[in-house]
């Protein structure tokens, strides 16, 4: 048994991995991304202790359900990797289980996912945020090398990979940076899916709520035809792009 902080969950989720997915969502999150709509899980203190085994049984109880589905467990954040022990015994015990496991990530603490951890885990859904250095830090406020770090690492494992990249007009729309990005993901053979996230102001509340500045108060989302020329640019690449 393993004990961590547990912001929420959700038992029938369609977006984070194949099937109907068991999400879980860690607290605690290094990065402060401009348009995080929780930032409310920044903090493992915004978490609920919960130990794995008590998880791993509210699992089992879905278990024939999501197998049924073709769906599976995905641990989430916040950043699952702030609390890798905790995350690895999750997924640990959902394959023994049977289930898919998907592991959700920025990517920045990948020095935190071991080999033995990358075992356990069939899909990683990795958060590119930016391909520009500058921009990435403008968007987190951190650095992007390590995100691209590990998707080499998963090229290397031919572990199955989806990539989102979240669109925010004035921030991360520049041509040079998505043509840039697209052509990295479409070296990357493992990529099953590619996600273009439209931003949007859903979290706004939660910001002005914990009296956090909220930057991105006058950008509007982007348009359809702005989400549709960004597809055609990774499409471009022969790398499967979700509508």
């Amino acid at each position: 048994m393993t004990t961590g902080y547990v912001h929420s969950t959700e038992s029938g989720s369609f977006v984070d991995g194949p099937g109907v997915r068991f999400v879980i969502f860690l607290a605690g999150c290094p990065l402060r991304c401009q348009y995080c709509h929780n930032p409310d899980t920044w903090r493992l203190s915004a978490g609920t202790e919960t130990d794995s085994a008590a998880l791993l049984e509210r699992i089992a109880h879905t278990a024939g359900f999501l197998r049924a589905s073709h769906g599976g467990v995905t641990v989430s954040g916040g950043e699952p990797l702030m609390q890798a022990e905790f995350a690895h015994a999750i997924l640990r015990g959902a394959k023994e289980l049977g289930l898919h496991t998907a592991l959700d990530t920025s990517g920045f603490l990948e020095s935190r996912l071991t080999q033995d951890m990358l075992g356990d885990i069939d899909l990683v859904i990795l958060d590119i945020k930016s391909f520009d250095e500058a921009t990435y830090r403008e968007v987190t406020g951190g650095e992007l090398a390590p995100t691209l770090h590990l998707a080499n690492r998963l090229l290397e494992l031919g572990k199955p990979m989806w990539i989102r990249f979240v669109l925010v007009p004035g921030l991360t729309d520049d041509p040079e940076n998505i043509a840039g990005l697209a052509r990295f993901v479409g070296t990357l053979k493992g990529v099953e899916r590619v996600e273009v996230v439209p931003f949007h102001q859903m979290g706004r509340r939660k910001w002005e709520e914990l009296g956090i500045e909220y930057r991105l108060s006058h950008t509007s989302p982007p348009t359809a035809e702005q989400i549709s020329r960004v597809r055609d640019v990774f499409a471009a690449q022969g790398l499967p792009v979700a509508e």
